[in-house]
């Protein structure tokens, strides 16, 4: 369990990294719909080739897809949906909420479907340690990205002016939205373990969840930009900038392994936790053109609840 539980947060610390590169992708390309596309074309050409090298092939039989439930095949919609929504949902409800909302519905979905075993998963008793330490962990979350963000005026001002702009109820709706998008994500890797189980390939598994996810979000590029980047655009690009799309495969990837072997709910929480890590990293030494940020010692309290609230879940 604990290898999975590793590579899980190693995975989720290689994620956070493929925001700030995409971030300034979107600024190479001005879209960052047309990045998000990029992002997803480089992974799937990733995976297809992890794909090629591990069973030879890329899709299944059709008598497979034939004798398999609809929602098998969901994981791809599932994140398109979210990296769409988080693009939108900045706008409208700030920095803070955006980040954190999502996280709630991640790790409150990843619960559910073990406690009631969902999409395939087998099912994991809630008993007192474990709840406990889920309560512990989401204290840890709230710690280490909402407080210090709420401690930050600039931060303060932009989520208060942008929530402004929208009455309440418009508020509400996004800040709900916010949540489900959450529960999208841990659903996604919820399918997408299952899937890797009834393939017997993870590797497959992963390339089909990204290549629909590319389909999907390349047609919402299409339709809200209406171009493709230019040639003078992409020159202007680092190699770094292109290795989003390799980080989220990896990701993907690791999450179709993990999932039958500790359950949605352990791989999701240790992925948050590698990529909160990350994202504090990120920001301690500006990588990747991003605004350096000091890290205060609520972030490192917030990781220590965290780390405590783990090992409560995995003692359970």
């Amino acid at each position: 369990m604990l290898i999975f539980m590793t590579i899980s947060l190693v995975a989720g610390f290689l994620l956070s990294n493929q925001s700030p590169i995409n971030a300034d992708l979107s600024r190479l390309v001005k879209s960052p719909f047309i990045a998000g596309t990029i992002s997803f074309i480089i992974g799937t050409l990733f995976l297809a080739i992890l794909a090629m090298s591990m069973t030879g092939r890329l899709f299944p039989s059709g008598r497979f897809i034939q004798a398999q439930p609809a929602w098998i095949w969901l994981g791809g919609l599932l994140g398109s949906i979210y990296l769409t929504s988080n693009i939108l949902l900045f706008p409208k409800i700030g920095a803070i909420q955006t980040t954190i909302l999502p996280i709630m519905g991640q790790i409150t979905m990843g619960t559910v479907t073990d406690w009631l075993g969902w999409f395939g998963a087998a099912k994991v008793a809630m008993t007192a340690w474990r709840l406990v330490g889920i309560l512990i962990l989401i204290v840890g979350v709230l710690v280490a990205v909402a407080l210090p963000s709420l401690t930050n005026r600039d931060v303060r001002r932009f989520d208060a002016n942008v929530t402004r702009q929208d009455g309440p109820t418009r508020v509400i709706g996004w800040q709900t939205w916010a949540v489900i998008v959450g529960v999208l994500a841990a659903m996604q890797q919820a399918i997408n373990g299952h899937l890797g189980t009834l393939l017997h390939s993870t590797s497959q598994a992963a390339f089909i969840s990204f290549f629909i996810g590319t389909l999907l979000i390349a047609a919402v590029a299409l339709m809200i930009d209406k171009r493709v980047p230019t040639v003078s655009q992409l020159k202007t690009t680092q190699p770094w900038n292109w290795l989003g799309g390799i980080l989220g495969g990896t990701f993907l990837f690791v999450t179709v392994v993990a999932v039958p072997q500790i359950g949605a709910g352990l791989t999701i929480m240790m992925g948050l936790i590698g990529q909160i890590i990350g994202s504090i990293l990120i920001q301690q030494f500006g990588w990747w053109r991003s605004t350096k940020q000091q890290m205060v010692p609520a972030q490192a309290l917030g990781m220590v609840l965290m780390l405590i609230g783990v090992g409560l879940i995995k003692m359970a």
